[in-house]
């Protein structure tokens, strides 16, 4: 017959293993539990939304804002593709490049079809007298949408929207 000593450790180890099985499974419940808040908030919001949206008067023209004669026509596509490329982004879990600056960017080349330089976009976003600080603000910003497949670089320093999905 053990000792009792020996009997404690026994189970002193045994209790040990499961309270880290247990802790493991916590910690796999927790990050799914935070997986499925993220989505669920989404999904509130994207109802709210419809429900904003259809619920609104057919015949309500004072919300829809009126486009300047300006600006010309916006390539539909190319808002398609650039939406697409920044909710796969999101979806992927980057929120860096969902952040207002950079939709602000994928606007820019959604909007205005064709490969632009680095000061071709801050002049869009509103900044024609860029310093260097901001224009190599600006390159950083548009190497990194390079890397994440939003963006690609037709030539060194020519940036275009991607035809392809976020890698």
């Amino acid at each position: 017959m053990p000792s009792w000593i020996v009997a404690l450790e026994t189970r002193e180890s045994a209790a040990r293993s499961r309270a880290e099985g247990l802790r493991e499974q916590i910690g796999g419940l927790s990050e799914s539990l935070s997986q499925v808040e993220i989505e669920l908030s989404r999904l509130q919001i994207t109802l709210e939304t419809m429900n904003e949206v259809l619920s609104a008067p057919a015949d309500s023209s004072a919300e829809v804002p009126e486009v300047s004669e300006s600006l010309g026509p916006v390539p539909v596509a190319g808002l398609m593709q650039a939406a697409a490329l920044l909710v796969a982004a999101e979806a992927g879990g980057d929120q860096a490049v969902t952040s207002p600056a950079y939709r602000q960017i994928a606007a820019v080349f959604a909007e205005q079809s064709g490969a632009k330089r680095c000061k071709g976009v801050l002049a869009a976003i509103g900044v024609p007298e860029a310093t260097d600080s901001q224009r190599e603000s600006m390159r950083s910003k548009l190497k990194r949408l390079v890397a994440r497949g939003v963006l690609v670089e037709a030539e060194p320093g020519l940036f275009e929207l991607s035809a392809a999905g976020v890698r």
